[in-house]
C-alpha cells in the first residue's frame, strides 16, 4: 500500500480542501469499504473492516460473486460482535449479475437459471428475477442479516457486450436490454415490498464511457423504468436510489452520469479511484517509495542460486531484475507473478530436499516482496511522468490528490476504497478522518 502523507496542497482542478468541507460550502462525499479481494478466510480483512467501522466509515459495498460469496460472510464476522449502535449504522450493499465459482458450479451440475448470458468461458451473467431472488436469500444468509439497505444489479451491460460480439446492432438489443432491467426491477420493487431490501440500483462499467462508445449502457431511462416498475408492483412509490460507476482522476467521463443521477436524487457511488484506465493503458494512482532492501534480498538470493540445481531459478531472478522498469501498472506485474513466476518457482522448489526448500523459499518470500515494491515505485514513477502536467501543482502523494479530486465532487457521495488490511485503513482515514 503507498503512505498517504498530511499536505494539503492543491491539483490544478482541485482545491485546498479540510475534511468535512468541499469547496464552495459544499458537503464532501464519504469514504466507503470496498470488499472485492476481501475473504472471511483471512483475519487481517476481518480486522480492517472492524477498524474502519469503529473509525466511523458507515458503508460497506460488496457483491455476491466476490471471493464468492467470502467477502459477504467477511462482514458478517466483522459485524458479529461489534457495538449494536456501530452495527446499525452501517449500510450493506451488494450486487448480483455474476455467475461465478460455486453458482457457476450449481449451473454445472445442471441447475437451471433463466437468461443466462454465456460472455466467456468463465463469465456467465444473469439478472432474471428468479436468479435474484436466489441470490438475494444467499446474501442474507451470508450476511446474517434479515435485510439489505441496497441490493445492485452488477454489471448488467454483458447482455449488451454480448451482442455485440456476436455483431447484433447496437440500435436492436437496447429495447430488449431495457426489458431486462425493467423486469428485474419489479422483481427489486417486490423484494422492497417485502422488507428484503431498502433500496435498488444499478452498479455498470459502462456507466463511465462515452455516450458514442458502442459499450456505453443509457442511464436516462432508468428512472422511468422504475416508477413503471414500482406500479406493477403495487408500491405507491419506487425503491430506486443508487448508481455505481468507476471514476478517477483519469477517467472523468463518468461524471456526466453522477451529475444526472444527483438532479434525479440518487445517491452516487464510485469505485476504481485509485485504479486508472488512460486509453489502452492502466495506471495506479499512487505513489510508492523503492524498496531499500531490494539489492540486499536480490544479492543474496543470487549466491544461494549459485549451483547447477538452482541455475534455472538464478536466471530467472536475473531476468526479473533486468525487467522490473518494464511494467505498466502494478496490476499486470502480478498478473505475470501468479501466471509465469510462481509456477516456475514452484517446479524447482518441489526437485529439492525439504531443508534446503525451506531455506531457498524463505529467502524468495523476502526477495517478492521488496521486488514487489520496486515494481510499484518504478510504475509510480511512470505514472508521474504520463500525466505529469495534470500533477504540476499537487506536492501530495499522487494518492491524495485523487482521492481528493472524488472526495470533493458535488456528485459524488461515497467513494469505494478497497482497505483489505489494518494499516490501509489506518493511512487512509489518517489522510481523510471520517466525520
Amino acid at each position: 500500500m503507498a503512505s498517504f502523507g498530511n499536505q494539503k496542497q492543491g491539483l490544478p482542478g482541485i482545491q485546498s480542501m479540510e475534511r468535512g468541507a468541499a469547496s464552495k460550502g459544499e458537503k464532501m462525499a464519504e469514504i466507503g469499504f470496498g470488499t472485492y479481494r476481501v475473504s472471511d478466510e483471512n483475519p487481517e480483512h476481518i480486522e480492517a473492516l472492524r477498524m474502519a467501522v469503529s473509525a466511523g466509515v458507515r458503508l460497506i459495498d460488496t457483491s455476491t460473486n466476490y471471493m464468492d460469496g467470502g467477502a459477504e460472510r467477511a462482514i458478517a464476522k466483522a459485524l458479529r460482535f461489534m457495538e449494536d449502535d456501530a452495527r446499525e449504522k452501517v449500510q450493506i450493499v451488494s450486487k448480483f449479475g455474476y455467475i461465478q465459482g460455486s453458482t457457476m458450479a450449481r449451473l454445472e451440475a445442471g441447475e437451471q437459471f433463466e437468461e443466462v448470458v454465456e460472455y466467456a468461458p468463465h463469465v456467465f451473467h444473469c439478472i432474471h428475477p428468479g436468479f435474484m431472488w436466489d441470490q438475494l436469500e444467499r446474501s442474507l444468509e451470508r450476511l446474517q442479516a434479515a435485510s439489505l439497505e441496497c441490493y445492485l444489479i452488477h454489471n448488467p451491460e454483458y447482455f449488451l457486450l454480448d451482442a455485440l460480439n456476436k455483431g447484433q446492432e447496437r440500435s436492436e438489443v437496447l429495447d430488449a436490454m431495457n426489458d431486462r432491467l425493467y423486469r428485474a426491477f419489479v422483481a427489486l420493487e417486490k423484494a422492497a415490498a417485502a422488507g428484503k431490501i431498502d433500496g435498488y440500483g444499478v452498479s455498470s462499467n459502462s456507466f463511465a464511457k462515452a455516450a458514442s462508445d458502442p459499450e456505453f449502457l443509457p442511464y436516462e431511462d432508468l428512472v422511468a423504468l422504475a416508477i413503471h416498475a414500482a406500479e406493477s408492483a403495487g408500491n405507491a412509490h419506487n425503491h430506486f436510489t443508487t448508481v455505481q460507476l468507476p471514476l478517477n482522476l483519469l477517467e472523468t467521463e463518468g461524471l456526466k452520469c453522477a451529475a444526472w443521477a444527483k438532479e434525479h436524487g440518487l445517491r452516487v457511488l464510485t469505485n476504481r479511484p485509485l485504479n486508472a484506465q488512460h486509453g489502452t493503458q492502466m495506471y495506479r494512482l499512487a505513489d510508492y517509495p523503492p524498496s531499500p532492501s531490494y539489492d540486499a534480498h536480490l544479492n543474496e538470493l543470487l549466491q544461494l542460486c549459485d549451483h547447477d540445481a538452482l541455475a534455472s531459478l538464478g536466471n530467472l531472478i536475473q531476468q526479473l531484475d533486468e525487467v522490473k522498469h518494464r511494467f505498466g501498472w502494478v496490476g499486470e506485474y502480478e498478473s505475470f507473478l501468479y501466471g509465469q513466476v510462481m509456477p516456475h518457482i514452484r517446479q524447482v522448489l518441489e526437485k529439492l530436499g525439504e531443508a534446503e526448500r525451506g531455506a531457498l523459499a524463505q529467502q524468495l518470500v523476502l526477495f517478492l516482496e521488496a521486488y514487489g515494491a520496486a515494481v510499484a515505485h518504478e510504475c509510480s514513477l511512470k505514472v508521474r511522468d504520463t500525466i505529469g502536467p495534470q500533477l504540476e501543482a499537487c506536492e501530495r502523494p499522487l494518492q491524495e490528490c485523487a482521492l481528493a479530486f472524488l472526495l470533493q465532487r458535488p456528485e459524488i457521495d461515497v467513494v469505494l476504497l478497497g482497505m483489505r488490511k489494518p494499516r490501509y485503513v489506518a493511512t487512509i482515514l489518517e489522510a481523510f478522518p471520517v466525520d
